[in-house]
């Protein structure tokens, strides 16, 4: 690949679905060269192993989340607290 390659870490996760299904669709047509098939086989192995570890702490925000909305709320006894009455006078 002669062009310059950004970081993967520096990509959005749509900017590098989008580089991996392009090298996988380069791979299976069958056309490159045995270097190019294997410079872009492994770009393609980092791609993926960078966008599993980001839908993996995706997924895992989206249980906190969850887990946070599913939680009883804590209801506080405000009956003995100082009264702000005073404030809107």
């Amino acid at each position: 690949m002669a062009e310059e390659l950004r970081k993967v870490e520096e990509m959005t996760f749509k900017e590098a679905s989008v580089e991996l299904e392009m090298i996988v669709r380069a791979l299976e047509k069958g056309d490159l060269e045995l270097e190019e098939s294997l410079e872009r086989y492994g770009r393609g192995v980092e791609l993926l192993a960078s966008l599993r570890e980001r839908l993996s702490k995706a997924e895992q925000r989206v249980q906190e989340l969850t887990d946070q909305a599913e939680a009883p709320a804590q209801l506080v006894d405000t009956a003995s607290a100082p009264s702000t009455a005073f404030l809107d006078e």
